[in-house]
């Protein structure tokens, strides 16, 4: 499946985000564990200042329709721009979050116009191609601050694979670099692994916390 033709299956579901029973705690906790590595290495001479919109700026890739990272962002003082590949996802984003940036696009191919304090990719990043993953993890690695922190989540397999699956009504893709696959990818574009975790074994939902590095003078 291509990225559009997954933004139009979201089209489909958008409603599940909209249910009350959904659970709004979804990967919060896991952000907080995130937005605490932003500040933790880096001393106060090598830290990019956050004395403007720009220095900074958040970015929620895959950002849905419900809002809940962005307002958890906000209270952090950081200005936030979401990107999501469905129509109808965004619509209903636009609407809780009026004054906030929307782009709408395929985060593969999409030219990020800002570098970025913090980047959230939390459960996106497997629908993406499993022959795009790991030139996207460079880009989003690429497009952080010195001392920026990502969060992603990804399928914590060994080996990298690709399926699809109805469970959700429309067919769904999902692909995984595997674990080494993502290390190997972080490293390489000079990042720290910050925090991987398995939260929801048996499951292998996984997601990762990485940080740019920051010159040394």
């Amino acid at each position: 499946m291509t990225p559009t033709e997954t933004g139009l299956a979201y089209d489909q579901i958008t409603q599940r985000w909209t249910r009350p029973e959904f659970n709004r705690n979804n990967g919060i906790a896991q952000h907080k564990t995130a937005l605490s590595f932003l500040d933790v290495f880096a001393s106060k001479t090598d830290a990019p200042p956050a004395t403007s919109s720009l220095s900074s700026l958040a970015l929620d890739v895959g950002c849905g329709c419900t809002g809940r990272f962005i307002d958890l962002l906000h209270d952090n003082k950081l200005v936030v721009e979401g990107i999501d590949i469905s129509k109808k996802m965004l619509a209903l984003a636009r609407e809780k979050h009026p004054n906030n940036t929307f782009y709408f696009g395929d985060i593969c191919t999409f030219d990020l116009p800002h570098q970025y304090r913090f980047i959230s990719a939390w459960d996106c990043l497997w629908h993406v191609p499993l022959q795009s993953q790991a030139a996207l993890i460079t880009k989003l690695c690429n497009a952080l601050q010195p001392g920026g922190v990502f969060i992603f989540s990804c399928g914590g397999v060994d080996e990298p694979g690709e399926h699809t699956n109805t469970t959700m009504g429309p067919e769904i893709y999902y692909a995984s670099l595997g674990i080494n696959g993502y290390v190997r990818h972080i490293i390489e574009a000079d990042c720290f692994i910050r925090h991987i975790e398995y939260e929801q074994l048996p499951e292998f939902h996984t997601y990762f916390v990485v940080q740019k590095a920051i010159p040394q003078k």
